[in-house]
């Protein structure tokens, strides 16, 4: 499959934060209706830890100083979310999640200047609390958000079992965000250890389809389809290893197609643990297809220690996508923004043999 590399093209690399001797990652981002105005929250540590906030006013080239936020945002467990939200009556919201037991979310009704404090969404809790968020079609304020847990943290007195099973949750609310319903299960296994869901519905509306991260390596990354608005699932199925990868995160261009961002762990690749891209079709997703290309956005030097991507599209098809990752031999991971478009991809693909056109 043809493979394009942007990892040395430092002209389309911005660094949102970095700070010597500190880790820094796992970072989401919101692209407000400006077009313009970027979010992205993040923790001072692996994962969990306190979560900071930066604004970008310009499309993630320029980045705002650490900005003020709720004090109670340092007790965070886990990797933050951020997720637009709207109300039926139209009135837009910010929601930040910080997950682990119990779930917490935290408001903003002023596009981010101020904050509530992180506060219980209910009685139960899960890992990377809510890895991805869908409006439910044609009811405004009705929205569905999924994340994962491996009988640690749902409730307060969970206990992990031997084998461990790996469940999927999807979690509703009909008031624009506010409230949230208990969690349902929607798959669970020990055989395929799947998580992370990234969410991504097909051109035509109709269908939801989940792409999973398999936490064994044993197996493919997989992908779950639903075609009554998550009322239903069908059953995972692996897709290309094309895709194999953790955190999928998958936007689409203004021509239709899909760009997925993840970080690379196909054992027999040779950019394993680097942080990837793929652009390809929803069809391609069902169907089993391979894709277009792959593209590398950065060279990580350390492992698979990267590639929670935030992604974003602005209205001229411009991508705007930002992860973390040890981009400095020998230093703390850092995060840092790249932005491109598809038509530039299409070209550098034109000049490698055996591209599939555009």
């Amino acid at each position: 499959m043809p493979l394009l590399d942007l990892a040395a093209e430092t002209g389309r690399q911005f660094t949102v934060d970095r700070e010597p001797g500190q880790y820094l990652g796992h970072p989401t981002t919101v692209l407000l209706e400006d077009g313009r105005t970027l979010l992205c929250v993040y923790p001072l540590a692996h994962g969990g830890g306190p979560v900071q906030l930066k604004r970008s006013p310009d499309g993630g080239r320029t980045w705002s100083p650490r900005l003020p936020v709720p004090d109670n945002w340092k007790t965070s467990k886990e990797t933050p979310t951020i997720h637009r939200v709207v109300d039926a009556a139209g009135k837009r919201r910010l929601i930040v999640w910080s997950g682990l037991y119990p779930a917490r979310l935290s408001v903003s009704e002023d596009d981010g200047a101020n904050w509530t404090p992180l506060t219980p969404a209910g009685d139960w809790g899960g890992i990377v609390v809510m890895s991805s968020l869908a409006a439910v079609r044609g009811e405004l304020g009705h929205y569905l958000a999924w994340f994962h847990d491996d009988d640690r943290f749902l409730h307060r007195d969970s206990v992990q079992q031997k084998p461990v099973v790996f469940h999927l949750y999807q979690v509703e609310s009909r008031d624009g965000g506010l409230t949230w319903r208990e969690p349902r299960e929607i798959f669970a296994a020990s055989a395929v250890k799947l998580c992370e869901p990234g969410v991504v519905r097909s051109p035509d509306g109709r269908q939801l389809a989940l792409l999973l991260r398999e936490e064994s390596r044993e197996q493919p990354s997989q992908v779950m389809f639903s075609r009554d608005e998550g009322r239903t699932w069908g059953a995972p199925r692996p897709l290309a290893s094309t895709l194999t990868g953790d955190r999928h995160t998958a936007r689409y261009a203004p021509d239709g197609r899909l760009f997925v961002a993840f970080r690379d762990t196909n054992r027999q690749s040779p950019t394993n643990g680097d942080w990837f891209g793929w652009v390809g079709t929803f069809d391609d997703l069902v169907q089993g297809r391979p894709g277009q290309y792959r593209v590398r956005l950065r060279h990580n030097t350390k492992g698979w220690d990267c590639g929670y991507t935030g992604v974003e599209v602005q209205p001229d098809g411009t991508f705007i996508a930002t992860t973390y990752g040890h981009w400095t031999k020998g230093e703390m991971p850092y995060i840092v923004t790249v932005r491109f478009t598809l038509a530039e991809l299409d070209a550098k693909a034109r000049r490698l043999p055996g591209a599939a056109q555009p």
